[in-house]
């Protein structure tokens, strides 16, 4: 019955585009560098932040894919750049970390931001529980239990701030201590198949954090590449891709690229950049390959480029692709709902924006419902009976489901998101669904904190895209 009704639904499409192709966009309200980019379940991106040459920026803007335009949002409760967003499992985004500034005030000194939370509903921002410490920037990360990692910087802060790290919890909205980090500096992180972290730190060792054990370990370290600058994403092959950087005492700017390889624990180089950069993006598309964008090629002028290129882990390549429409230093790139991606500004004041259109673009995953369109009671089973789950037999918390999705990519490692009630379920199994090609199988188990109800919201996240929202009972 589930699966009859699945094969008549219709899946979204991406518009007809030419592949490869960049193209001209609304531009944000305002200019803004340092600041954060995050897709919301909505579709839209959430701009957060940033800085300008004296002060730190507490506004906050929308990007609607829709109509193409930009569009202020509620702002902060203070200024935060060069911080973090993570998007939770219930649809608000962490703001945390920040330098602290004296917000152009002669002599006054440097004031930390609080974490804050932004709500899509109300467009309204909101203070969230302390943090441990004090933050002048790092990296933060939702892990698969529904908690947020966050790695501070205490290297760009001040000497008695120690290496130490947190756990921030959606559901108490408090902080606390975990592990303290081998060692800081700015950083980037990647959440692995297994459930544990890399953390990329320039200038030091790299290491993994383990959230069973809360205990960080030392891995192997990068080949090929500079530790400062560099660019990286986590494709759905599940081997971490890093790219570039420079070192104006050892080379210069690299054209280098690798892998790491979580099994292993090694990072192994990969097949050269086709452009040497730094301060530039890589994002992870929806067909396993990597745009790499922008960026500067020469340490000692800084002049952006709009060159792009696609590495492809398959062949271990990298291949060009069409020019930005203008060259860009330290922008972000986000992938958007419909498999394309949104360029925006960069560094000297920029608020320009553009879109990428690959040439086979890939939506972001669905989730079916049993009465078609992607909305209301999802098509999801209980996984030992097969019988589908509905108000008269409810789920319970503990019991595997399963339920038929979209776009995951074909043999990948990285396992997606299922959120239940705006808690993070247990992924037991994903991978193609037998007997019905382009359909993917995920089975989870309801999370024992989910407040029951008819119609408890589930939603599906992979690789940084939220599918639409469907309902499941549960008593």
């Amino acid at each position: 019955m589930v699966i009859l009704a699945l094969l008549l639904l219709e899946s979204a499409g991406a518009l007809a585009q030419s592949g490869g192709t960049f193209t001209p966009t609304g531009s944000m309200t305002i200019a803004r560098s340092g600041y954060t980019a995050t897709l919301l379940p909505s579709g839209k991106v959430l701009i957060a932040g940033g800085y300008t040459p004296y002060y730190d920026l507490a506004s906050a803007e929308l990007y609607d894919p829709a109509t193409g335009t930009f569009a202020a949002t509620g702002d902060m409760t203070a200024g935060h750049s060069y911080h973090s967003a993570v998007l939770l499992p219930n649809g608000k985004v962490l703001i945390v970390g920040g330098p602290g500034r004296s917000n152009g005030v002669p002599g006054s000194p440097p004031q930390f931001p609080p974490a804050e939370l932004y709500d899509p509903s109300t467009g309204t921002f909101s203070i969230t529980g302390d943090t441990v410490e004090t933050d002048s920037g790092g990296a933060a990360i939702l892990l698969a239990n529904g908690t947020v990692l966050i790695a501070h910087d205490p290297v760009a802060a001040t000497a008695d701030i120690p290496a130490t790290a947190e756990i921030y919890d959606p559901v108490t909205g408090t902080f606390s201590s975990t592990g303290n980090q081998l060692g800081g500096g700015s950083q980037q992180a990647a959440l692995l198949a297994d459930g544990r972290v890399l953390l990329l730190i320039c200038c030091t060792a790299d290491q993994v954090y383990d959230p069973a054990s809360g205990t960080f370990a030392f891995t192997g370290a990068m080949t090929g590449v500079f530790e400062d600058g560099f660019a990286s994403a986590m494709p759905a092959t599940g081997k971490f891709l890093v790219t570039g950087g420079y070192d104006e005492d050892f080379g210069g700017v690299s054209a280098g690229a690798c892998l790491y390889d979580s099994v292993t624990g090694t990072f192994a180089a990969t097949g050269n950049m086709n452009t040497a950069r730094y301060y530039h993006t890589a994002t992870a598309l929806g067909d396993g390959t990597v745009l790499v964008a922008g960026g500067t090629v020469d340490y000692r002028v800084y002049t952006a480029t709009a060159s792009a290129e696609i590495y492809d882990p398959a062949a271990g390549r990298f291949s060009p692709t069409g020019d930005m429409t203008t060259g860009r230093i330290n922008h972000t790139a986000t992938l958007l709902l419909d498999g394309t991606v949104l360029i925006l500004g960069g560094d000297n004041s920029m608020s320009s924006a553009e879109i990428y259109h690959p040439a086979q673009p890939v939506p972001a995953p669905v989730l079916f419902s049993l009465a078609g369109g992607g909305l209301g009671e999802g098509a999801i089973w209980h996984a030992v009976t097969g019988q589908v789950v509905s108000a008269d037999n409810p789920a319970t918390a503990g019991e595997a489901l399963a339920m038929y999705t979209t776009s995951l990519f074909e043999g990948g490692l990285i396992p997606p998101q299922v959120a239940i009630g705006g808690q993070l379920a247990e992924v037991l199994y994903f991978g193609d669904a037998p007997g019905y090609p382009g359909y993917y199988q995920v089975n989870f188990l309801v999370p024992g904190g989910v407040a029951p109800g008819p119609a408890v919201p589930v939603r599906l996240t992979y690789l940084g895209r939220p599918s639409n929202e469907v309902s499941v009972a549960v008593q």
